[in-house]
C-alpha cells in the first residue's frame, strides 16, 4: 500500500496515468491479435478449403494457447510457429496448384492428339470414298454390259475394305482411348492416396485423421486419440537447421508406426505434432503410450546441415489422451486431447 500523497505525487507526474494506459492498450493489441489469427485461418480456408483448413486449425490452437497465458514471451513464442505454419501452408499450396496445372496440361494434350487422330482418320476415309464414288459414276459411261459388271463389283470390293477399313480403326480408337482412360484413372487414384499423406514424413495427414475420426463416430466404433507434440523441436531446428528436423520428424513418424498396430492410424496434425487413432478404450491407450515412451522415446542420430549423421538427440513428448463417448464430436476430442497435451507438457517443463 502507499500512502495517499505519494499516489496523489505519482498521479501528478503521470506515472499511473502511463500505467493505467498500457493496461488499458495491452488487452485491446491483444484480442486484436486474436482477431488476426482467425482472420488468417478464415481466409486460408476461403481461399483453398481442402489445405486451408489444416492451418485455420492449426492457427485456432495457437490462439486457445496464447489464451491460457497472454504474455509477451507466449505471444512471441505462438508469432514464430505462426511463421513456420505459414511457410508450409505457401508451399503446400504451391505444390497443390502445379500439381493441377499438370494434370489440365495432360489432359489437353490427350484431347489434342485424339481429335488430331479422329480428324486425319477421317479425312482419310473420305478421300477414299470420294475416289470410289468418282469411278463408280464412270461406270455410267461403260457401253459393254460385261465391263460395267467388272467394273462395279470392283467398286464394291473397294468399298467395302474401306468401310471394314473403318469398323477396324474404330475399334483401334476406342482401345486406344480405353487404354487412356485407365491410365488416367490409375494416376487419379494415386493422386488421392498422396493427397492423404503427408509429404514429409508419409504417415497419413491431417485430413486423412479427421475421416478417420469422423468414420468412427458415425460408426460408433470404440476409439480414442493420443495427441504427441515433441519437446525441444525447435531448439533442434533454430541449433542444427530444418534438415535435421526434418530428420527428426521422419525418424519419429518411422518410430511411431513400428510400434503401433495394423489397425489403429498414425498422422501427421501439423508442424511437430502427431495424433495417432487407437481401437480401444483409455486403459488400453494408456498400454499403448506406455509402449511408446519404453521403444519410441529416446535417442536419435540425425543429418547435420553439411548433410552427414552424428547428430545425436534426446527426444520425448507431451502427450494427451480423449476417449469417444457417444454425443462427442471431432470438435470435442481434439480439443480435450489437446488440453491434456499442453497441461503434459507444462508438467514436463515444471519437472526439469
Amino acid at each position: 500500500m502507499i500512502s495517499l500523497k505519494k499516489y496523489l505525487d505519482m498521479e501528478g507526474s503521470g506515472v499511473l496515468v502511463a500505467e493505467r494506459g498500457i493496461a488499458e492498450i495491452f488487452p485491446a493489441t491483444f484480442d486484436c491479435y486474436r482477431a488476426l489469427l482467425a482472420a488468417m485461418g478464415r481466409t486460408a480456408a476461403q481461399i483453398s478449403p481442402a489445405l486451408g483448413s489444416d492451418l485455420e486449425t492449426n492457427l485456432q490452437g495457437l490462439e486457445r494457447r496464447v489464451s491460457v497465458n497472454p504474455t509477451p514471451e507466449s505471444i512471441k513464442q505462438v508469432e514464430n510457429q505462426v511463421e513456420v505454419h505459414l511457410q508450409e501452408w505457401g508451399a503446400r499450396i504451391s505444390d497443390h496448384l502445379k500439381s493441377k496445372a499438370d494434370e489440365v496440361r495432360e489432359v489437353l494434350v490427350a484431347l489434342a492428339k485424339t481429335a488430331e487422330s479422329v480428324g486425319n482418320r477421317d479425312q482419310g476415309y473420305s478421300d477414299q470414298f470420294k475416289a470410289v464414288t468418282g469411278r463408280i459414276a464412270q461406270i455410267a459411261n461403260l457401253d459393254d454390259l460385261t465391263q460395267i459388271r467388272s467394273s462395279l463389283v470392283q467398286r464394291v470390293s473397294e468399298l467395302k475394305n474401306s468401310v471394314d477399313q473403318m469398323n477396324r480403326d474404330s475399334r483401334e480408337l476406342v482401345a486406344q482411348l480405353r487404354a487412356e482412360v485407365s491410365i488416367y484413372e490409375t494416376k487419379l487414384k494415386s493422386a488421392e492416396q498422396l493427397s492423404l499423406r503427408d509429404q514429409l514424413t508419409h504417415v497419413a495427414n491431417r485430413r486423412s485423421v479427421e475421416e478417420r475420426i469422423r468414420w468412427s463416430i458415425e460408426s460408433k466404433q470404440k476409439f480414442c486419440i493420443v495427441m504427441l507434440d515433441l519437446n525441444g523441436f525447435k531448439q533442434v531446428n533454430d541449433t542444427h537447421g530444418h534438415l535435421a528436423g526434418d530428420d527428426l520428424l521422419k525418424q519419429f513418424a518411422i518410430e511411431l508406426q513400428n510400434n503401433t498396430r495394423a489397425g489403429d492410424l498414425i498422422g501427421r496434425w501439423g508442424g511437430d505434432e502427431f495424433v495417432i487413432v487407437l481401437a480401444c478404450d483409455t486403459a488400453g491407450a494408456k498400454a499403448h503410450i506406455d509402449r511408446i515412451r519404453e521403444w519410441v522415446f529416446g535417442k536419435y542420430t540425425l543429418i547435420e546441415r553439411a548433410g552427414s549423421p552424428g547428430l545425436v538427440v534426446h527426444v520425448e513428448a507431451a502427450i494427451g489422451v480423449a476417449e469417444w463417448n457417444s454425443g462427442r464430436t471431432l470438435e470435442d476430442l481434439i480439443a480435450e486431447a489437446d488440453a491434456a497435451m499442453y497441461k503434459d507438457k507444462s508438467h514436463s517443463k515444471h519437472k526439469r
